[in-house]
């Protein structure tokens, strides 16, 4: 018999619920993810076996999932980031996602190396995909709109877009070591320039490609009254080209699109100015959306707008479908991942790692001792380290085979340590600075 009646019924059923029960999730220690994981075990083959997963046959694919899961989000957290680029507010982000990125695979690395008795290319591996924030799953920690300047949030934010992208340098070089031939790793010297060359291009691949969009659409739309409508197709074009001319010219794609996003709303804050984009469109009637498509003081906020609202819809379809994949695999995968070594990283990441890559990279900074233990404790991993473990996989199956426990097990202690508790301590943090 076949499961496309039963998949479409769980599916139905499940979206229903999350739409209807949102306010209760909320008030709950419960986060979307958390409830799309279970399903996804449950739905596995170690419980009902409604899913069968062949990981290592389906890699490439998985690989892809993720990898579009990811263009989405950090798409949309550069267009939540309305602030002008000379705030000193960019400090935050641009230190979480730079040193203490750094600081936590150097420490990984070590952990990992010692926990295993040698160092390795998997080893240093595990250390990349594990190092940086997840940007699809951080919803509860996310700037809650565009000109949301709460320190903690934006910063968290801002780390999440940046750090999968820093992380690719440390993962291929973890692959070289481990066998594997990838672009940029031939020699010393080609790798560097591969690495100095992804990150000077990234961004102004993204940032030109965004600002040329953005000026080109608006033209059309104030000058001629086309390219109106079907804003959705303007997003996933953006993102899509951006990130495809990111992958040709070698650059870090990832950062590309992110900084997509940022370039986007910044067209937008340079020409709508310091009054929120929200409060520009509040006493518009939906019937007359057209004209202010086409109005040249509207036009650049409506356009920003409508693209955030799409993306957002699509990084929430994203959300569950590769929690629900997550979720599949983990149930194919548990007995392994009750191993101690491998239950290990994790512990020594969330407690350990994450902690003290913080606190060093944010010497300095104007943010109080509160501010600098939320920042520690809020590094949720997800989907970003099942990118990498897919990538891995794809490139050199037999040494990252068995990091997927490791790698597992750090998702799932995140989603339920982070997730449970992320209400409580956020709550506790703003009722203190009332």
């Amino acid at each position: 018999m076949r499961d496309e009646p039963l998949w479409f019924l769980l599916i139905g059923a499940l979206l229903t619920f999350m739409a209807v029960a949102r306010g209760p999730i909320r008030r709950l220690p419960l986060t979307g993810a958390m409830i799309y994981l279970a399903v996804g075990v449950a739905m596995g083959p170690g419980v009902t076996g409604l899913v069968g997963v062949d990981l290592l046959g389906n890699t490439v694919l998985l690989a892809i999932i993720a990898e579009v899961g990811l263009v989405v989000s950090l798409f949309s957290i550069g267009m939540h980031l309305r602030v002008r680029l000379n705030n000193p507010l960019w400090w935050l982000p641009l230190r979480l996602g730079g040193p203490a990125m750094l600081v936590t695979v150097a420490m990984m690395f070590g952990f990992t190396a010692w926990l295993n008795g040698h160092a390795s290319g998997a080893a240093l591996f595990l250390a990349a995909t594990l190092a940086p924030t997840d940007p699809v799953l951080a919803n509860e920690l996310r700037v809650k709109q565009a000109g949301d300047d709460e320190p903690v949030r934006f910063a968290l934010s801002g780390e999440g877009g940046m750090n999968d992208g820093a992380a690719y340098p440390f993962a291929v070089l973890g692959l070289t070591m481990a066998g594997a031939q990838l672009y940029g790793s031939s020699s010393g010297a080609h790798f560097a320039g591969s690495v100095a060359w992804g990150i000077v291009s990234a961004p102004v691949i993204g940032g030109v490609l965004a600002i040329v969009f953005a000026r080109a659409i608006l033209f059309l739309r104030t000058r001629y009254g086309e390219a109106i409508g079907l804003d959705g197709f303007l997003a996933l074009g953006l993102m899509a080209t951006s990130y495809g001319a990111a992958l040709l010219l070698h650059a870090y794609a990832f950062i590309a699109v992110f900084v997509a996003g940022v370039a986007l709303r910044h067209e937008e804050l340079r020409a709508t100015g310091d009054r929120n984009p929200a409060e520009v469109l509040e006493d518009v009637p939906r019937g007359e959306r057209v004209e202010v498509a086409k109005d040249p003081q509207k036009a650049h906020a409506y356009l920003a707008e409508s693209m955030m609202g799409f993306t957002l819809e699509m990084e929430r379809i994203g959300e569950l479908s590769l929690m629900l994949i997550i979720g599949c695999v983990v149930s194919a995968h548990w007995r392994d991942m009750l191993d101690v070594r491998a239950v290990l990283p994790a512990l020594f990441l969330f407690f350990v790692a994450r902690p003290l890559s913080v606190f060093v990279a944010m010497g300095g900074a104007r943010i109080d001792r509160g501010q600098r233990q939320l920042m520690a404790w809020m590094g949720i991993r997800g989907v970003g380290a099942f990118y990498y473990l897919m990538f891995g996989l794809e490139f050199a199956r037999d040494a990252i085979a068995p990091l997927l426990p490791a790698v597992l097990d750090a998702i799932v202690l995140s989603v339920l340590l982070h997730g449970s508790s992320a209400n409580y301590v956020l709550g506790r943090y703003f009722a203190g600075r009332r």
